[in-house]
């Protein structure tokens, strides 16, 4: 893993983060030669512990879901979230349906490492300590890159010893994380999201409680807004013994903060005002009664610190391919880490352009085609989970946000679709999204972390006489109003009231049903992500993937599809 890379490789994939491995893995175990040039060291520290459950059916594809669960991760049953001081929290059960949609927090350089390892295992080989310096693109075609120049820092003793060298390629996937070469060096299209620019800080705590402890819930990353409305606070227990206690807030309420404390001499230091915006969260303040915040040196560090910073500015790209190229997770797109959806974008975009490639090399489709299709998948699953995050910021700010210049309006168009009929009814959005469009829609999917919690939608499904399908997010979204109606239809039908006790339990009254029909068709704009198999029936300009063990591609949907 550690050797100079070759001269030419099919595939070139800068970076080895879960991005950069999915998609070495399930490149290499289609049978393509394909390399990896990861700049650092493995393991090595990285931010970003809590995981959502697509993450296991991702990495069953490419056959490292058991390396993952035999590793020993915490397990992660749900999530608890708590928007204000003044609401109750609503806790989303990822068990629910299913044991097996359970997902894990994890100590990142553990979770990375083994995601490296198994893409050696399948095939790719893996160049560590050697960063891409520059690339370099055809004479007769300027916009496809060719060739990569590169430096390598290997081991020699005691020392390293650096060489350079030059790889060329059929295909390049970029990977390199922030830095993102091909976005921001060569294409200069990133552009960041003006209503979500935030800063991040945190550390890890020993002797904490934890949210559910003695229940089924234990182990669930516990969510709360700060009292102030600028941000929130983040509770995650990972597999080391230690939890991950951290904090977003605007930039601009941290620079006054800052300000403030520096005026009365209260707090100089970082974790001083790490201690004094964590006491903006009583409920997470009551877990920290009784812990330590304690140093701590991460994988791939030179020394311990108690307290990281680092900004946190949500960005996308205007274009995520080109000939001969894709750009795929934090290279192409970061969205604020509220939902935990950065490890799933980064597997979806790796698969959409492991996908991509083999259509292009197999004859699927053209490379101009496939090109088109990878892009236009990555910006909407980038899409949903913004509207979804920024319907979060709404209910954290309790105002409205104007993200209607950070939102793409033909992703907007796509990502939402299947809601859409019900936000806006059946007109088209225009070639602007305007702000009240966004309004709209980011009001219809805040409903997703609505004050329900699992016993309601248990009592709703077993009582409210409504068709199982208006419940499951994974059937199609329905009118609200309508399955209330079919509700009150069957009370009045029963003459029973609303509150009637049935063996000792209170039936969901009108409005605790409405909130779970409501929840269940915002959960619907998420689950279309969390499904593997949605990638095979969810098209994009007609085609879907072909997700076979060596036969990976892009196929034309039928008209019954």
């Amino acid at each position: 893993m550690s050797s100079l890379p070759p001269q030419h490789v099919q595939v070139l994939i800068i970076g080895g983060g879960p991005a950069g491995s999915y998609a070495a893995s399930a490149l290499a175990r289609e049978g393509l030669e394909v390399a990896v040039l990861e700049s650092a060291q493995f393991p090595r520290y990285h931010i970003g512990e809590s995981l959502i459950p697509s993450v296991r059916h991702y990495s069953k594809f490419i056959g490292a879901q058991e390396k993952l669960m035999q590793h020993g991760f915490a397990p992660k049953p749900g999530a608890a979230i708590k928007f204000a001081q003044f609401k109750t929290e609503g806790y989303t059960d990822f068990t629910a349906a299913s044991p097996d949609n359970s997902s894990w927090n994890v100590v990142r350089s553990e979770f990375d490492h083994i995601l490296l390892e198994h893409a050696s295992s399948c095939g790719a080989s893996v160049h560590q300590l050697t960063r891409v310096d520059e690339l370099q693109f055809s004479p007769t075609e300027p916009d496809r890159p060719i060739a990569a120049s590169w430096t390598s820092s290997l081991p020699a003793g005691e020392s390293q010893t650096k060489t350079q060298g030059t790889t060329s390629f059929d295909y390049i996937i970029d990977a390199s994380g922030r830095r993102g070469i091909l976005s921001t060096t060569y294409r200069k299209d990133r552009r960041m999201a003006e209503s979500l620019k935030n800063i991040a800080i945190w550390g890890y705590w020993t002797g904490t409680r934890h949210y559910g402890e003695g229940t089924s819930r234990a182990g669930a990353p516990w969510f709360e807004g700060l009292d102030d409305r600028s941000g929130w606070a983040w509770h995650i227990p990972v597999n080391d013994g230690t939890v991950s206690v951290g904090v977003v807030l605007a930039q601009s309420a941290y620079t006054a903060m800052s300000r403030s404390l520096r005026d009365d001499g209260s707090a100089s230091s970082l974790e001083d005002k790490y201690r004094s915006i964590l006491k903006l969260a009583p409920g997470l303040m009551k877990m920290l009664e009784s812990g330590t915040l304690v140093p701590k040196k991460g994988a791939g560090e030179q020394k311990e610190t108690r307290v990281r910073m680092a900004s946190d500015f949500s960005y996308s790209a205007e274009g995520y391919a080109g000939p001969g190229y894709r750009i795929i997770g934090d290279a192409a797109a970061f969205i604020d880490p509220f939902f935990s959806s950065g490890c799933h974008l980064a597997f979806t975009s790796a698969l959409s352009a492991a996908a991509s490639i083999c259509a292009s090399v197999r004859g699927d489709c053209t490379e101009a085609e496939a090109v088109a299709w990878h892009s236009k998948r990555v910006a909407t699953s980038y899409t949903r989970f913004q509207v979804v995050v920024l319907s979060a910021y709404k209910e954290i700010r309790g105002e409205n946000i104007d993200a209607s210049g950070d939102v793409d309006v033909e992703s907007f168009q796509r990502g939402l679709a299947i809601i859409r009929p019900l936000i806006h009814g059946a007109s088209d959005v225009g070639t602007r999204l305007t702000a009240a469009e966004v309004d709209h829609a980011l009001n219809f999917c805040s409903k997703a972390f609505g004050l329900t919690t699992p016993e309601q939608r248990e009592a709703v499904a077993e009582h409210s006489g409504l068709p199982a399908s208006v419940l499951d997010v994974n059937a199609p979204a329905v009118n609200t109003d309508e399955a209330m109606r079919l509700v009150q239809s069957r009370s009045e039908e029963q003459g029973s009231e609303e509150h009637q006790a049935t063996n000792g339990h209170v039936l969901p009254g009108e409005k605790e049903t409405r909130q779970v029909v409501e929840h269940a068709n915002a959960r619907r704009v998420i689950h279309q992500e969390w499904s593997l198999h949605n990638l095979e029936v969810e098209g994009v300009d007609g085609r879907a993937i072909r997700l076979e063990r060596g036969n990976l591609g892009l196929q034309v949907l039928s008209a019954e599809a």
